[in-house]
């Protein structure tokens, strides 16, 4: 993929010429026993980038599939052009020139970049023959309108998570869309990816295409944004121009209440050093993922870890937490005073260590189980009688309490967590490890997903449980959330730690130089970096 930012073409202003290409007014939503949306009225004007923000359940999602086609029972009209309009599926929104890229991509992994462009609509020499030439020519046109250096002939599965988002988007082009629809765009984006992708989305607004984007992330709303509507409880709670909003405003419409502090930080005496990592390296093939990475986490104490993706920050995580066979790492690692080289994450778990992983559908949960198997999966042998037999009774006991401890919001344990929110899964993943009495909690990207208001209760929660002792080492690509909790940070870049602030030294930009320089590049910088050198 070309790195270089694609030039808006034309001059268009969304904000001096305020057509409005897309107009839903009053739009109302039932499920069963849910009214998902009251009463909401929304446009979209000709080449702006309109964000659609607010927690997770308060409408965003349904509003979208109505203007997308994929809802067709609601109360309300939806205009296009100034006509009224009735989708009865999706490919009738898709003609009319709206097409919505979802959070989960519905590309075909096996089949060509080409392939899936034309998925469904491919060219042909009769009734029968496949004009392959013909879709690579289109398809190549596409990406050369778009800027992008991707070989149509690849296969999906050989593209980046990055570039399988600019697909997604030429696919969109390909149906001729006039608003494209994105439904959490950058969540598996690196940050050059996510800057790249700015520039796509400023390449189409300034060829008119209307883009409805839909995010979690505060600091891409006001990068991005010309308008920004918010959604609470099914109902617009406000409505206006990017520039004239301020964060905290925006804060305050999508949870309904001031968050002073966002993130509270919990005042805390720490305790005798828990975690201590001595010139840890770890192998991979030929590669060196970790190169002498020292660092140690007290009781009662949250320790942050930034860095780049790729600098090593998920695989320090997963080394401590047992997942490499111990051929793979070498070092010194130690937990409260004792070796702590595992062999797997079950001997870690039994020695008082829980991961919550950054995938935590994939590889914290079992979607298709309800909260109560989930939450006791860590901790099952307290519940056992006999080899096979489980005190049923203990473990609701044990689970609806901390259900009411979390606040888990779910209607009752037996509920499938696969149905719960974002912020509600990963309360059951802590739930899962503080059951089976977890005394170092490894948190990799642990707020990824989830609305601002369930970010705040998840480290509200962290602050809590580290004040009763309980430490934390905490991946986060979210900076300003690592300097707002934290006690300490290291800074890790090509596998390094290239440096560690307490809390009276966090400095953004200095942080962020640690990043992304090289170990033998930071002499320069303002703050004095402390730089381990790999030993082998």
């Amino acid at each position: 993929m070309v790195l270089s930012q694609p030039e808006p073409q034309g001059s268009h202003d969304p904000l001096s010429d305020p057509e409005v290409i897309l107009s839903m007014s009053h739009i109302t939503k039932r499920f069963p026993g849910v009214l998902a949306l009251n009463n909401v009225s929304f446009d979209v004007h000709v080449g702006e980038v309109h964000c659609l923000v607010g927690e997770n359940g308060a409408g965003k999602s349904t509003l979208m599939n109505i203007m997308s086609g994929v809802y067709t029972g609601f109360d309300g009209q939806i205009l296009l052009n100034k006509h009224p309009v009735t989708f009865h599926h999706t490919r009738d929104a898709q003609h009319a020139g709206i097409a919505m890229i979802h959070q989960e991509l519905n590309l075909v992994p096996e089949l060509t970049v080409y392939e899936n462009i034309f998925l469904g609509r491919e060219h042909k020499i009769g009734r029968t023959v496949l004009n392959r030439r013909s879709m690579r020519r289109a398809a190549e046109k596409l990406m050369s309108d778009l800027g992008l250096d991707i070989d149509t002939n690849r296969h999906i599965s050989r593209l980046r998570v990055g570039q399988r988002q600019l697909v997604e988007i030429a696919k969109a082009l390909s149906l001729n869309a006039r608003i494209i629809i994105m439904d959490e765009p950058t969540s598996a984006l690196s940050d050059t990816e996510v800057q790249y992708l700015f520039g796509v989305i400023r390449n189409l607004r300034a060829r008119g295409v209307a883009v409805i984007y839909i995010s979690h992330r505060l600091d891409e709303i006001f990068a991005i944004a010309d308008r920004v509507t918010v959604l609470r409880d099914g109902q617009v709670v406000g409505s206006t121009l990017a520039q004239h909003m301020t964060r905290r405003q925006l804060i305050h419409l999508m949870v309904g209440r001031d968050l002073e502090v966002l993130y509270p930080k919990e005042q805390v005496e720490l305790g005798a050093t828990l975690l201590k990592i001595e010139h840890l390296h770890l192998r991979q093939g030929t590669s060196h993922l970790l190169k002498g990475v020292s660092l140690h986490v007290d009781k009662g104490e949250i320790v942050g870890v930034a860095g780049l993706m790729g600098a090593g920050r998920t695989q320090l995580l997963e080394t401590v937490f047992g997942v490499y066979p111990s051929r793979a790492v070498s070092g010194k690692i130690s937990f409260d005073g004792r070796d702590a080289r595992f062999r797997s994450p079950k001997a870690a778990i039994r020695r008082g260590i829980g991961l919550v992983a950054e995938d935590r559908k994939k590889q914290s949960l079992i979607l298709e189980r309800p909260v109560d198997e989930n939450a006791t999966l860590a901790a099952l042998r307290q519940f056992m009688v006999l080899l096979t037999l489980v005190n049923q009774r203990a473990e609701r006991r044990a689970v609806e309490r901390i259900v009411r401890v979390l606040n888990i919001k779910t209607p009752s344990i037996k509920t499938l967590v696969g149905n719960l929110s974002g912020g509600n899964q990963q309360k059951v993943v802590v739930a899962k490890f503080l059951l089976a009495n977890i005394k170092l909690f490894l948190l990799d990207e642990p707020t990824r997903g989830i609305d601002i208001g369930a970010k705040a209760e998840v480290y509200t929660l962290v602050g809590q449980l580290a004040r009763q002792g309980t430490a934390f080492l905490l991946v986060s690509s979210e900076l300003p959330e690592l300097l707002a909790v934290c006690d300490r940070v290291y800074v890790l870049c090509d596998g390094r730690v290239t440096g560690e602030f307490k809390r009276d030294e966090f400095d953004q930009t200095v942080i962020m130089e640690a990043a992304t320089r090289f170990a033998d590049k930071l002499g320069n910088s303002k703050h004095q970096i402390s730089v381990e050198q790999d030993t082998n």
